[in-house]
């Protein structure tokens, strides 16, 4: 995947749907102080470079229905990673799968209704062939959680303040 270089436009528009996502592009331009189709020529171009991966609300878990939240690392038999990643895919409660260095190959991040719920999501992932070994840690709470958007926003704020400084 090649990196996109985004500019302050683009930062301004990302920051404008995180605080307003249901803007019409037409309200995102007056807003912005920009022509209707350059706002339209930058969504497009930030989603087919896949900086913008999706339109769709930001949830909270627990007020979802899914309060217990969970990291499990695995660990698993060479040459196995592609069927397990595969069945792990296939489990809707399973957010995220990264592989990683140190002890364990995959880090899981999961969620569950309860911890009865929790644990038969553990027998389905620990039914998977060629996982050797697991570590689950509970969290119990979660003081903040980022976004790219986010991120970029915040970067891209923080390097305008050190120009401002500079001059």
């Amino acid at each position: 995947m090649v990196s996109v270089t985004i500019d302050d436009l683009d930062v301004r528009l990302i920051a404008l749907m995180r605080a307003t996502p249901n803007l019409p592009v037409v309200e995102m331009a007056r807003r912005l102080d920009v022509a209707r189709g350059t706002v339209q020529a930058r969504l497009d171009k930030l989603a087919d470079h896949g900086v913008i991966t999706g339109f769709g609300p930001d949830l909270d878990a627990s007020t979802a229905g899914y309060a217990v939240r969970a990291f499990a690392t695995l660990e698993i038999r060479q040459g196995s990673g592609a069927a397990i990643v595969d069945g792990l895919r296939s489990i809707p409660e399973v957010l995220s799968v990264h592989a990683v260095t140190g002890p364990g190959d995959l880090h899981l991040e999961v969620v569950a209704r309860s911890n009865d719920h929790l644990h038969q999501l553990l027998e389905q992932i620990l039914s998977f062939d060629g996982i050797t070994r697991t570590q689950t840690q509970l969290a119990l709470n979660t003081w903040f959680e980022r976004s790219i958007a986010d991120l970029v926003i915040e970067h891209a704020a923080t390097s305008s303040s050190r120009t401002k400084h500079k001059t």
